[in-house]
């Protein structure tokens, strides 16, 4: 299969630094739900990314594992997957969307009725960044890095263009997969395998 190349002409995503400013709660939603077309994040420093809407073949990679994770979810049952459209509000105080992501149950069960309202305060046990051709590597690997520190116990960030997928654990040094076949999410995740070829 040839190699994906990278489009030149789409709009990368571009941050706003409002930091002086310090939206509410409140506030971000309100922005957020005026900006639908959006995805919107907010980092722990204050700065608002906004990326632009995801182009089609992008759109179709990342069906493609949610509905995976979200099989294996809920055959396992002992928590729950969340696509790309949901954003939470890490320990750091950071509002991120991964592109797919899976919480443990229990520890969902263990949140206040406050902690879970609007974007919740819980970072996902596990997480999935797709790279699209908007998206520039370093940004998402400190993202990634951002996840395991407040609390996420694996993540993979899958870069369908040079055919590499980077490995993150707590702990341990970020692993480089090149052109892998299958991704396993044992133990963190047991008997989930994703066909990761499928995304080339």
């Amino acid at each position: 299969m040839a190699q994906l190349s990278e489009p030149e002409s789409l709009p990368i995503p571009f941050t706003l630094h409002l930091k002086a400013v310090q939206l509410s709660e409140e506030q971000f939603l309100r922005l957020c739900e005026e900006n639908s077309e959006l995805r919107l994040e907010l980092t722990a420093q204050g700065e608002l990314i906004i990326m632009p809407p995801t182009e089609i073949a992008t759109g179709k990679r990342n069906s493609r594992l949610t509905r995976h994770l979200d099989i294996w979810a809920e055959a396992d049952s002992s928590g729950f997957a969340c696509d790309s459209s949901t954003l939470f509000t890490l320990p750091n105080g950071a509002k991120r969307s991964p592109d797919a992501s899976w919480v443990r149950q229990a520890r969902w069960d263990a949140l206040s009725p406050e902690e879970k309202k609007g974007f919740a305060r819980i970072c996902p046990d596990f997480v999935i960044e797709l790279r699209s051709p908007t998206d520039r590597l370093p940004d998402l690997q400190s993202k990634m890095q951002e996840y395991i520190v407040n609390g996420a116990q694996l993540g993979w960030l899958i870069d369908p263009f040079e055919r590499r997928v980077y490995v993150y654990r707590p702990d341990q040094p970020m692993e480089e997969l090149v052109d892998p076949t299958v991704l396993s999410g044992d133990p963190v995740l047991p008997g989930f395998a994703l066909p990761v070829h499928e995304l080339w």
